[in-house]
C-alpha cells in the first residue's frame, strides 16, 4: 500500500513538471497567431481612443496583428461577462475601465467578477473627466450650475454612457457633494452620447478629456471644471473642481487584464510588450494629444490598485444608493 502511494506521489510529481513545461513551451511559443482585445463599449468612444492606438504598436514587438473587438452595451459589463468566458490561451485579452471596478458594487448581479475572472496586466492611461455643459445652459461656472439646479430641483440632466461608468457616478457623486438633483440619462456608449450632447438632448455631462476637449476648443460646449486635483494641459484655462469649492479628485482610466488562468509567462510577456508601447513616441503624443497621462506599473501594483477602487466607488454606490438589476 505505501509503494502505490508513493507511485501515485510521484506520477502527480511528473503530470504537474508535464504540464509546466507545456506551459512554459506554449509561452514561449506565444503568440503565433492574431490576438484579440474585447473592447465592452462601442465604437468611437474613450476606451476606443486608447485601444486602437495601442494595438497598431504593439504588434511591432509581439510579432502578430491585435484585432480590436467592440461589444458594448449593459454599462461595459456585457463585453466583460463574454471576455470572462474566453479560453485562457493568451490570445484573448480585456480593455476595461474604472466603469468595472463601479460595477461591482453597482450590478445587483454580474455573469463575472473582475478579481475572480480576470488576471490584471497594467494601466494603460488615465485622464480627468471634464463638466460640460451645452452652450444652451446659462451656468458659467460650477457654482452658477449649482444655483441653476437648485432654483429648478430635477430640470437639469446629465448623459452617460451607461449605467456604472464614470459618466454615471461622478454625477452621483456630484449630487452627493453639491446636494444637487441632476437627472441621469444613460446612453450606449460615449459614442452615442457625444451627438446627444452636441445637440442639446441632454444638457450636460462629466466627458473624458479626450472626447470633451475638441469640443471645448470649438465652442460646442462649455467647460467648467476638471475633476482632477490639478488643471489638464489641454484646458489650462479650466478650474478644478477642487478650486471651485467642490472636495472631488477622481480619473478615468482604461487598462488591461487577461482572462484567468492564462499561463504567467503569457500575462508577463503581454505586460512587457504592453509598456514599451506606451514608451514609444507615437503613443506619447496620442495620450498627449488627449490630455493623458501613461501607465505601465506591473500586474501585481495594478491589481492592487484595482482592489482600492472597488473599495472607493463601491462606497460612492451605497452613499448614493444607485443600484442597477440586471
Amino acid at each position: 500500500m505505501l509503494e502505490k502511494n508513493r507511485k501515485l506521489v510521484a506520477l502527480g510529481i511528473l503530470a504537474l513538471g508535464v504540464a509546466a513545461f507545456s506551459s512554459a513551451a506554449s509561452a514561449q511559443n506565444w503568440p503565433n497567431r492574431a490576438v484579440r482585445i474585447i473592447n465592452p463599449f462601442p465604437a468611437g468612444g474613450g476606451t476606443d481612443a486608447f485601444a486602437r492606438p495601442l494595438a497598431a504598436v504593439m504588434p511591432a514587438d509581439l510579432g502578430q496583428q491585435i484585432l480590436i473587438e467592440n461589444l458594448g452595451g449593459a454599462g461595459g459589463t456585457l463585453g466583460a461577462g463574454t471576455a470572462s468566458r474566453a479560453p485562457a490561451d493568451g490570445y484573448t485579452w480585456f480593455m476595461g475601465a474604472v466603469h468595472h471596478t463601479i460595477a461591482e458594487t453597482l450590478y445587483r448581479k454580474l455573469s463575472y467578477s473582475l478579481e475572480r475572472d480576470f488576471v490584471p496586466v497594467t494601466l494603460a492611461a488615465s485622464v480627468p473627466s471634464v463638466v460640460v455643459v451645452h452652450p444652451s445652459v446659462p451656468a458659467k461656472t460650477i457654482k452658477e450650475l449649482i444655483a441653476l439646479d437648485k432654483r429648478a430641483p430635477g430640470q437639469l440632466n446629465y448623459g452617460s454612457a451607461g449605467y456604472g461608468t464614470t459618466h454615471h457616478m461622478n454625477g452621483e457623486l456630484f449630487n452627493l457633494s453639491t446636494g444637487t438633483k441632476l437627472v441621469h440619462v444613460p446612453y450606449k456608449g460615449a459614442g452615442p452620447l457625444t451627438p446627444a450632447l452636441l445637440s442639446g438632448e441632454v444638457a450636460m455631462a462629466f466627458d473624458g478629456m479626450g472626447t470633451a476637449a475638441p469640443n471645448v476648443q470649438s465652442g460646442k460646449l462649455r467647460a467648467l471644471a476638471v475633476t482632477t486635483a490639478k488643471r489638464s494641459e489641454l484646458l489650462t484655462e479650466v478650474p478644478t473642481l477642487q478650486e471651485s469649492g467642490i472636495n472631488i479628485n477622481v480619473t478615468t482610466w482604461y487598462a488591461l487584464w487577461g482572462i484567468k488562468g492564462t499561463p504567467q509567462p503569457i500575462v508577463d510577456r503581454m505586460y512587457q510588450a504592453t509598456a514599451k508601447a506606451l514608451n514609444a513616441p507615437q503613443i506619447k503624443k496620442v495620450w498627449a494629444s488627449l490630455g493623458a497621462t501613461a501607465g505601465g506599473q506591473s500586474p501585481a501594483e495594478f491589481g492592487k490598485f484595482v482592489r482600492g477602487e472597488i473599495e472607493t466607488w463601491g462606497k460612492v454606490v451605497k452613499a448614493s444608493g444607485a443600484k442597477v438589476e440586471n
